[in-house]
């Protein structure tokens, strides 16, 4: 009559990364959720003079003077062409000292993926044209192969700190 009713096997917990996937030219990417604080419609971004060419201005974000970098350009290759589906990420990272938030230019945002940590490869040796660095891996995913970015390290280094203070003065 009544069979009896069995729990599910449970399944052995799999450790997962969440990431925001978003688009550079025709390559995907991906960042930890984590140190993602929004997402913004690309906008006025006030120039700020003598600044390098990866930091394309600066924003005001309720009151908040945030430095926006091309993340296109801090790769090496040409500035972003700002087009409909343009964005700006805002990050943060932890300094020594405090947290730094920092917009970061993508031509698109994607979605956002749990990605198993199975399928996060270790960064290539070589045949990447980033440094591999700024790589925490390559997750393996249906549509191919994802970068998945350390942004410890993409925006870590000391003079781009020093690049984000100075343009933060200099909006002041």
């Amino acid at each position: 009559m009544n069979a009896p009713v069995t729990a599910a096997p449970e399944r052995e917990s799999e450790a997962r990364t969440q990431c925001l996937t978003f688009q550079l030219g025709n390559e995907l990417f991906a960042v930890g959720i984590l140190n993602v604080r929004e997402i913004i419609e690309y906008g006025h971004l006030t120039v700020v003079p003598m600044m390098p060419d990866l930091v394309r201005g600066v924003i005001n974000l309720r009151g908040a003077v945030v430095p926006v970098i091309d993340l296109r350009r801090r790769f090496g290759h040409a500035p972003t062409v700002v087009g409909r589906r343009t964005c700006i990420v805002i990050v943060e990272t932890p300094t020594a000292e405090e947290t730094q938030v920092v917009g970061i230019m993508v031509d698109a945002v994607n979605e956002v993926l749990d990605i198993p940590d199975t399928q996060i490869e270790p960064p290539p040796a070589f045949g990447t044209h980033l440094r591999t660095d700024f790589i925490r891996g390559m997750a393996k995913m249906d549509k191919g192969f994802i970068l998945v970015l350390d942004l410890n390290h993409v925006l870590a280094e000391d003079d781009f700190h020093a690049l984000v203070q100075d343009s933060e003065c200099a909006a002041a």
